[in-house]
């Protein structure tokens, strides 16, 4: 008759057995839904840089891609008011509004858009002054003219901040209240076309301050949460 012990793993605590801790298997699934949590944004983002770069290249061999648009009255009111979501002004409130209603994660959902908006501005504004890309329908159209210190609203047309604002903002908004996301998301998506409408950018411009607005959102998110 074969014997019992044939096939059979060690009892657990026996001499040879093999064993992993439960607090240790714990640590090991945290860091795998940690790693998986953040390659899909990690993806999203590379592929919309790989996005601005195919469309950057187009619009350097001639590619028709600017508009001429006027807007008027009312609509071209509202046009610049939304043209704003995610800037100082629109994030100072929101965050107020955060604070005052929502007692639980108030403070550290205020900390995260905070850091995300001012850390993607900042980011953006230091890649304009060194690229110094020159805006749609001005002198030297397209061309990266180099670094300078000196602000000069005609070459700091890449990334577009409003556009990495808007979705910085768009993207903490959205994970503290998932059941709000697809307004905050739309708002986001229709400040970034605009500043591609009304002629401040170049497509790539916008698509290169998405990517940018939604990794900041996402490492900020991730630092308080």
């Amino acid at each position: 008759m074969p014997s019992a012990k044939c096939g059979m793993p060690n009892a657990p605590g026996a001499p040879g057995a093999i064993g992993i801790s439960p607090a240790l298997l714990f640590t090991y699934r945290a860091r795998a839904l940690t790693f998986t949590r953040f390659m899909g944004p990690i993806y999203i983002v590379l592929g919309l840089a790989v996005l601005s770069a195919a469309m950057m290249l187009l619009e350097r061999r001639g590619l028709a891609t600017t508009l001429t648009l006027s807007f008027k009255g009312d609509v071209k009111r509202e046009t610049r008011f939304v043209a704003q979501y995610g800037q100082m002004i629109c994030t100072f409130f929101t965050a107020l509004l955060i604070w005052q209603l929502d007692a639980q994660r108030g403070l550290r959902i205020c900390l995260a858009l905070w850091s995300a908006v001012i850390g993607v501005t900042i980011v953006g504004t230091i890649a304009k002054r060194m690229l110094g890309r020159a805006r749609p329908r001005r002198e030297n159209a397209g061309k990266f003219l180099g670094p300078s210190l000196k602000h000069a609203n005609f070459r700091e047309s890449f990334p577009s901040t409003h556009s990495a604002s808007a979705v910085a903002y768009a993207s903490v908004l959205a994970m503290a209240y998932p059941h709000g996301a697809i307004t905050f998301w739309f708002l986001a998506l229709l400040c970034a076309g605009l500043r591609y409408v009304m002629d401040a950018h170049w497509p790539s411009d916008v698509l290169g301050g998405i990517a940018l607005g939604y990794l900041g959102g996402i490492v900020a998110w991730g630092a308080f949460f």
